[in-house]
């Protein structure tokens, strides 16, 4: 009966070794699921599809030119001092989609302006 029970309590050492291995395992894979590239150094790329974004609070400010703020524009260049005029017609009413005709009184005009080629100056 005496070897019975010290068999007993080998068996129950031994499995109490187990249990703190196998609890300290799960605690190190429970700390390698809760990583984020929030707070460890994996990239973005890895968190999982389901974490929520961080939210901000919203500011105060509207989205946009604020009242307050002066438009920083080019000025329109009249038109007998430009080198091209491109006209632009659309061909159908982007509404009913009928073809259009005529000419627009005050049309929409948007400068555009561009750099010449650059030509490299070779001495020899």
């Amino acid at each position: 009966m005496r070897a019975y029970i010290e068999t007993l309590e080998g068996q129950v050492q031994t499995l109490t070794s187990m249990i703190h291995t196998l609890q300290e395992q799960v605690r190190a894979l429970q700390e390698q699921v809760t990583q984020t590239s929030r707070h460890s150094s994996r990239p973005p790329s890895s968190d999982p599809p389901q974490s929520p974004r961080p939210l901000r609070p919203r500011g105060q400010r509207r989205r946009g030119g604020q009242p307050d703020h002066r438009g920083q524009t080019r000025p329109l260049v009249p038109v007998d001092e430009v080198d091209e005029v491109v006209v632009l017609n659309p061909e159908p009413c982007s509404g009913c989609q009928a073809p259009l005709s005529g000419d627009d009184a005050a049309p929409f005009r948007h400068p555009v302006l561009e750099s010449p080629p650059l030509k490299p100056v070779i001495t020899a």
